[in-house]
């Protein structure tokens, strides 16, 4: 079933059709929430999941402000951080066939010694890079291009190491050890990270998408979400009354170009390009796909992905705050698993997801370029909620959310969503 919505200052909103029963009244909430005129969003692709069956899809505003195409089912979107949750599936992948081990020096893997230098004596293992215990930092960048190995760019990384913590010791949250991952996934494969994920992730659960949109057939290009501000691309000046400015994937205007120097790349020496970190571009039915996997005991299609085993420890606690072993980002990270996050729904601490619901969960949140997206899931009751906001009208941290860490247009879009697709 089509639905189309009214006009409003965004311009036409649409909806596409629905997977799950319709839900009237949740869509109009949901429409109301994109097309607030004090707090605009440009698009919004969300899906739900109760009792382990899709309850609800909705999309609402536009995919592509230039060329007013709608976010559709299909709508793809640069998904951010979520992206390091599927990286460490694939790693997990590894792990089970034995290639890798989590608790091994991962310099054995790379080729070179990577060591904190004011810790030499202890070893950076994949466990700590995937739960931001490593000691590395962001501070001296966390993306390079591939004509830059990553041997020559931890030679001089004074500033890619905390001074103060010894790996293993303290949480902070590091953009930069997925790249690491990355890398260390092509080293003991010989395979390009972006096509190691299609072989291991993405094609056997029949996923759209991948982390290298220059590899995109035409039909996957015109479905990827332009993700928007209004703001410039290199300031933080916010203007709620100009336009919407494309802040990344604006394939309506130039298509995707692969990095430079592709051709000449060797897998194992420098997969930041790819971005493990922040780059899968996948639609919010493809993240449900995703979910019912995790459901599912691992399983797709008749296809074991992974195994419950590896599933149960990725979501178990490898990390909780108490109170001086982490930084928590304002509350939003208090407990951590492997390369996923925990939201243990405690009130007032920051990571609560829905406003009273007792809704405690696991999975990974993105925020960048605009985006800001949520994938959570609650294995045991087998309820989720995905969300994927394409682009804010005005800066979001001048709406913070009124119970948690989060904005409030992601409290009130996840709370609308959670009591009118999962509560119900």
């Amino acid at each position: 079933m089509k639905r189309t919505m009214l006009a409003t200052m965004l311009g036409t909103l649409l909806m596409a059709a629905h997977a799950a029963p319709p839900n009237t009244q949740l869509d109009k909430q949901l429409a109301a929430i994109v097309a607030d005129p004090a707090h605009p969003l440009s698009g919004l692709s969300v899906l739900a999941i109760r009792d382990g069956h899709v309850a609800y899809e909705g999309q609402f505003g536009l995919a592509r402000i230039a060329t007013h195409t709608p976010v559709r089912p299909q709508t793809m979107f640069r998904i951010a951080s979520i992206s390091k949750m599927v990286t460490a599936f694939g790693l997990l992948r590894l792990v089970e066939q034995g290639t890798v081990s989590l608790d091994e020096d991962v310099s054995r893997y790379l080729g070179f010694t990577l060591r904190n230098p004011h810790f030499p004596d202890r070893p950076v293992t994949l466990r700590h890079l995937l739960t931001h215990t490593s000691s590395l930092r962001d501070d001296a960048g966390y993306s390079w291009p591939v004509d830059k190995s990553l041997v020559s760019i931890f030679a001089g990384g004074g500033a890619m190491w905390a001074s103060n913590a010894a790996p293993g010791g303290y949480f902070t949250y590091c953009n930069l050890g997925w790249g690491v991952i990355g890398t260390v996934m092509e080293k003991v494969t010989g395979e390009r990270f972006d096509r190691l994920m299609q072989r291991l992730i993405l094609n056997p659960l029949d996923l759209r998408g991948g982390y290298n949109p220059a590899a995109f057939s035409p039909a996957e290009v015109a479905d990827t979400a332009t993700l928007y501000r209004r703001r410039t691309t290199d300031t933080e000046v916010w203007n709620p009354q100009g336009p919407w400015i494309a802040q990344v994937d604006d394939f309506a205007t130039r298509p995707p170009a692969p990095p430079a120097g592709i051709e000449r790349y060797v897998p194992g020496t420098n997969a930041t390009p790819f971005s493990p970190t922040g780059g899968l571009r996948i639609s919010a039915p493809d993240l449900g796909k995703v979910m019912l996997m995790l459901l599912n005991g691992g399983r797709h299609d008749g296809k074991q992905i992974l195994q419950p085993a590896t599933i149960a420890l990725m979501f178990s606690e490898q990390w909780q705050f108490n109170g001086k072993n982490g930084d928590t980002l304002g509350g939003l990270y208090r407990s951590w698993g492997l390369g996923a996050q925990r939201f243990p729904d405690v009130d007032g601490k920051g990571n609560q997801l829905v406003s009273r619901a007792h809704f405690t969960a696991v999975g990974h949140l993105g925020e960048a370029y605009g985006l800001i997206s949520t994938f959570a899931v609650d294995l045991e009751h087998r309820n989720g909620i995905v969300s994927l906001i394409g682009g804010f009208g005005t800066d979001p941290d001048g709406d913070p959310g009124r119970y948690s860490a989060h904005t409030r247009a992601e409290e009130a879009i996840l709370t609308t969503l959670y009591r009118g697709a999962v509560e119900r």
